[in-house]
């Protein structure tokens, strides 16, 4: 049970990402916030609890990026499009949603095949997940259109080559 604390943490991250897509298909908007933040949560935890545990692996790196895709990717993507921009921008909203996943992807792709050194090359996609999340509290104040800068400042700054020190 040891050995798999972590990809246990890792698992339930996942779960609660595709709770949280479930929850949005069914226009449970606020059940889908929630299940995000529990994910942020688990997420933060899985790799503490896998150093603390010795239990490391490459396994579990890339099942915590498959997770993150999941989780901060898709889910707050696909929550923040149906909240505002499904109805007002339908193909460009669909292709701002797009484009921050591609590149949700893309950055943990590099995160992947990056050797560590205590730094994040790029914002991470938990980061931007829960900010893009957070935006759901105020997105009857923000006029529609603010997400479609939002979105792709979010997707570029994933991909970017700013460094930013592990806390």
């Amino acid at each position: 049970m040891k050995s798999q604390a972590a990809n246990f943490i890792t698992i339930s991250n996942m779960s609660f990402g595709g709770a949280a897509i479930m929850a949005t298909l069914h226009e449970y908007y606020s059940y889908s916030v929630l299940f995000i933040f529990i994910a942020a949560l688990l997420d933060r935890y899985d790799g503490k609890v896998a150093r603390a545990l010795g239990q490391v692996s490459d396994l579990g790196k890339q099942l915590d990026s498959m997770s993150d895709i999941i989780s901060f990717g898709v889910a707050p993507a696909l929550l923040m499009y149906e909240v505002v921009l499904v109805d007002d921008f339908g193909f460009v909203g669909m292709t701002m949603t797009v484009l921050y996943i591609i590149c949700g992807a893309m950055r943990l792709a590099r995160f992947n095949i990056t050797e560590a050194n205590g730094y994040f090359t790029g914002l991470p996609i938990t980061a931007a997940g829960t900010i893009l999340t957070l935006t759901y509290f105020a997105s009857n104040t923000f006029h529609p259109a603010f997400y479609l800068f939002l979105f792709p400042i979010l997707a570029l700054l994933m991909i970017s080559t700013i460094s930013l020190k592990k806390v």
